[in-house]
């Protein structure tokens, strides 16, 4: 199988997506391939992806290759950093995967074709090494508390000045992870009906416009969320390092937009929850967050103490998605009534029309009826 089309690169993949069009080649340097990256890829349409680093390191099981291929994208690892510098961006390749080769300008690679066995393979062989990534990565999370507890658990959040009310109201926060569009599917009365404050973590914010919502605000370091979603209208609060730094600012400031900076510990839907939860949001709905040791390891954390203490800081107001899913009814409406009554009003002067029986019998009632609305009401 031959397959030729423009080479796109981009050492960060969650860039290289943004340019990315349907039958691009896709030259990525992402080792442990996530399957949030590997989901955005699918959905950039590329004809096939090419690694310069290992897909799976063997360090812990992560199931990004395996959702490529099984969306039908063939995935190939190519042989270091140094042909991923002399593949041109922009320019046309060939990727053979018979031969297990790309090609460009007559200059010909190898590559190593993975196949769903392989990767099979490679997650099962990770899956033994995980309890020594978990030894460590509790280690990590234990140090960290030691050092910034009480902190994070004691101190007063430095809330930006925000415009949007949370008083009363529930916080809906959206993190690009892991089945954040089927959960976003399964509380749509509850957006609906509850009207929470919209928060898009990033990407997130994305995830929103994609099923017409409005964010009402954008979180995060601003580095993966698109143009159009920073000009959508919402209030832009880029996360910034507890010393202040906050490198999200200035493509705010490229783009000619305005933002709050707000300085704290943690991830950016860390971030999220604890500007939501400070502003006085009555709840705090929580789509796509991670949670798991996986999910941590996939986006590169070493320890997950920053959201294990912010969990413990808003716990009592916190509740995923799927839960809001499981519980959350909508009552009876007055337009579910009025619907009602108009299908058996119409039902009901159809089969009238179509019966001469009921017709007879019917007429008499029609007949007193009008002679009662013309006594009461025509004289």
């Amino acid at each position: 199988m031959v397959i030729t089309g423009t080479l796109k690169k981009d050492k960060r993949t969650k860039n290289l997506v943004r340019r990315l069009k349907r039958g691009d080649i896709a030259l990525i340097s992402h080792a442990d391939l996530d399957p949030v990256a590997a989901e955005s890829l699918v959905k950039s349409g590329v004809a096939a992806v090419i690694n310069a680093q290992p897909t799976l390191t063997g360090q812990f099981p992560t199931a990004g290759a395996l959702l490529l291929l099984q969306r039908g994208v063939p995935i190939v690892e190519l042989g270091g950093q140094e042909a991923f510098e002399e593949l041109k961006d922009g320019k046309t390749v060939t990727l053979d995967l018979s031969r297990s080769v790309v090609q460009q300008d007559g200059k010909v690679f190898p590559v190593n074709l993975l196949t769903e066995s392989e990767v099979r393979k490679r997650l099962r062989d990770a899956e033994q090494q995980l309890s020594k990534a978990l030894e460590d990565f509790a280690e990590n999370t234990l140090a960290y508390l030691r050092q910034e507890g009480k902190r994070l658990l004691a101190s007063p959040i430095p809330l930006p000045n925000l415009k949007t009310n949370f008083v009363g109201r529930h916080a809906l926060i959206v993190v690009r992870g892991h089945y954040y569009r089927e959960d976003l599917l399964a509380i749509r009365s509850y957006i609906r009906d509850r009207k929470p404050v919209l928060i898009g973590v990033d990407g997130g914010a994305d995830a929103l416009l994609e099923l017409g919502y409005k964010p009402d605000i954008i979180i995060g370091d601003m580095d993966s969320v698109s143009e159009e979603a920073l000009r959508c209208g919402a209030e832009l609060v880029v996360h910034a390092y507890p010393d202040g730094r906050a490198p999200g600012a200035e493509r705010v400031r490229q783009l000619g937009l305005s933002a709050h900076i707000f300085p704290v510990g943690g991830t950016s839907e860390d971030a999220a929850m604890l500007l939501a939860y400070g502003a006085g949001a009555e709840l705090i709905v929580a789509v796509g967050t991670h949670w798991s040791i996986v999910e941590f390891l996939e986006k590169g954390r070493k320890g997950m103490a920053s959201t294990f203490l912010t969990r413990l800081r808003v716990g009592h107001k916190l509740i995923d998605a799927k839960g809001v899913s499981a519980l959350y009814t909508t009552g009876i409406r007055w337009w579910h009534i009025l619907s009602l009554l108009l299908l058996g009003a119409f039902t009901g002067a159809w089969l009238i029309h179509l019966s001469p029986t009921l017709q007879t019998y019917l007429r008499p009632l029609w007949l007193w009826f009008w002679t009662s609305f013309e006594h009461l009401f025509m004289r």
